[in-house]
């Protein structure tokens, strides 16, 4: 299995890495969450939880993931305020929750 490398960042390299949780009000459009999680993609993130709910023609979105500087973090979440179809973004430390298994 090849296991691709983090990307590294390179403005905050000394900086403490944590869990961010996202939280965006977003336009119900179908291309809104693949435009939301492809910011991450672009720079081989992948989150570790997605929750999305849609209510009155919006979605609400949380997404949380580990080891990111809180300056790439706020980064990622100017990038998402500039995407069309986001209204709202939040960023906030996430508290880490222990992984369970299904089945």
């Amino acid at each position: 299995m090849t296991v691709t490398p983090l990307r590294a960042d390179a403005w905050a390299h000394g900086n403490p890495h944590s869990q961010v949780r996202y939280r965006l009000v977003a336009e119900a459009e179908a291309s809104s969450l693949c435009c939301v999680l492809n910011l991450f993609a672009m720079q081989y993130l992948t989150p570790h939880k997605i929750i999305v709910l849609q209510e009155d023609g919006q979605l609400l979105i949380d997404i949380e993931l580990g080891d990111l500087s809180w300056h790439r973090a706020e980064v990622i979440a100017q990038k998402m305020r500039n995407l069309i179809n986001v209204c709202e973004v939040t960023l906030e430390l996430a508290e880490r929750e222990p992984m369970h298994a299904v089945g």
